[in-house]
């Protein structure tokens, strides 16, 4: 079981290299690291599992976050109810395409490998679609919109070395232009 302190931190070089892809068939260690992951997300998003373990609440989370530099990610989407609308691992996504419309979270983003609170808006596309690869090697495309697709470009963002305060408007964080919609 992931727990807080299994978390790269900021400041730990793996946050901040392209991640490398993985190769078919995946190993059983890769494929526990990807349930693990996603056993992570779904106790942090349960109040008395992440009570107990200390767990901050996550709904992504990078295989370079727990120290692993390879493209793999899992996503477990929750909406404002809290039911789930999108739940998956990615190996080795692609961005095929962006909207030119951006959207960002009313009340900014966090991440867990970033203790500190970083103020500012996070623009990223409204609209994305996504190439990538299951746990078995099976090809997918897909389209998200809205918050999944904010979730996904974060995640996908830590596979190639990015952290979201990069995107933070440097001299002016709450700075948006008129593309971009607020969400949240």
């Amino acid at each position: 079981m992931i727990l807080m302190k299994d978390i790269t931190r900021d400041g730990n070089p793996v946050l901040r290299r392209v991640a490398d892809d993985l190769t078919f068939p995946l190993s059983d260690h890769y494929r526990k690291l990807a349930d693990d992951m996603m056993e992570y997300l779904i106790n942090s998003q349960d109040p008395e599992i992440a009570k107990k373990h200390q767990l901050r609440a996550g709904v992504g989370l990078a295989a370079p976050q727990v120290g692993e530099g390879v493209k793999m990610a899992a996503l477990l989407v929750p909406d404002d109810e809290g039911n789930i609308i999108f739940k998956d691992i990615f190996v080795n996504p692609k961005v095929i395409s962006e909207s030119v419309q951006r959207t960002c979270l009313s009340e900014g983003e966090g991440c867990l490998s970033v203790d500190e609170v970083i103020e500012g808006y996070v623009p990223r596309p409204y609209r994305t679609k996504i190439h990538y690869y299951t746990l078995d090697g099976e090809e997918k495309t897909i389209r998200l919109k809205g918050y999944p697709a904010i979730v996904a470009s974060h995640e996908i963002d830590h596979l190639n070395g990015h952290l979201f305060y990069d995107r933070i408007n440097k001299q002016d964080p709450f700075k948006l232009d008129e593309n971009t919609v607020v969400i949240g």
